[in-house]
């Protein structure tokens, strides 16, 4: 009988004595689980920089965390060219444990127990990490960051300094004071969950609010007047559709109020 392949582990929690828990316990299962924890890191973000280039079986991930919590995190993490499988933990055994088990994202409640310990590592073996859509209905709120691939590279976008979306064909770009960056995303998909910091201008662009520095009106070439959003930090003017005036218009006179 051949010996089991070593499981490469990593740990993300932001508190380092559940950490230590989780490595002294994953110590202490190696003979019926082989595994080694390759990384550790204090939160999302983080955990996003440890893992990269390096090859992880499996994360167990706790699900409160600062800066990004750890929903938002395997979400970015299933984007990545060989993504680990995800074991959540958490202290609260009511907190979306039913969505994890309808849709096979395996969970440890602390505090973690040897032999569960053991049962979730065995079922990674065969698993698949979770799909984007799902960990996306499991998230109570919106993510702090998005995530688009770059030259072999998964490099985060914090939404503070996203000053619009705009969608071209098939591509949406967001764009920051410095560049922009190419996302898989859907401009619907990010005005539903961003609708409380960026408003519609038109049916390919979404402005953050705090970007907007005010409007001009601006004569098109049939000498049509068209409304145009002033930015803050860069020389773009984005157009506000005729639909979209009436709603905007509000909030142009809040921002001169």
């Amino acid at each position: 009988m051949s010996a089991l392949p070593t499981l490469s582990v990593m740990i993300v929690d932001d508190e380092a004595p559940a950490r230590t828990r989780l490595r002294d316990l994953l110590a202490d299962v190696a003979a019926k689980v082989p595994n080694a924890v390759v990384a550790e890191a204090a939160n999302g973000l983080l955990a996003l920089e440890a893992v990269e280039g390096r090859p992880v079986d499996v994360a167990l991930v706790d699900i409160r965390m600062p800066k990004m919590d750890g929903i938002e995190l395997a979400r970015h993490m299933a984007r990545l060219e060989h993504p680990p499988a995800i074991v959540f933990v958490t202290a609260y055994d009511s907190y979306a444990v039913q969505a994890f088990e309808l849709n096979a994202v395996d969970y440890l409640v602390k505090p973690v127990r040897a032999q569960r310990l053991v049962d979730a590592l065995q079922k990674v073996r065969q698993s698949r990490p979770p799909a984007p859509q799902i960990l996306s209905r499991i998230q109570q709120g919106a993510r702090t960051h998005l995530s688009c691939h770059e030259r072999g590279r998964l490099l985060l976008i914090p939404l503070p300094e996203i000053l619009y979306f705009k969608a071209d064909l098939k591509y949406v770009t967001a764009r920051t004071s410095s560049r922009e960056y190419l996302l898989d995303e859907s401009l619907t998909h990010l005005e539903e969950e961003f609708s409380e910091r960026f408003i519609r201008l038109h049916r390919s662009a979404l402005v953050a609010r705090e970007a907007i520095a005010g409007f001009e009106k601006s004569a098109t070439d049939d000498t049509e007047t068209q409304w145009q959003a002033l930015l803050r930090g860069v020389a773009d003017k984005l157009p506000v559709s005729r639909r979209q005036w009436p709603l905007v218009k509000k909030y142009a006179k809040k921002l001169s109020s």
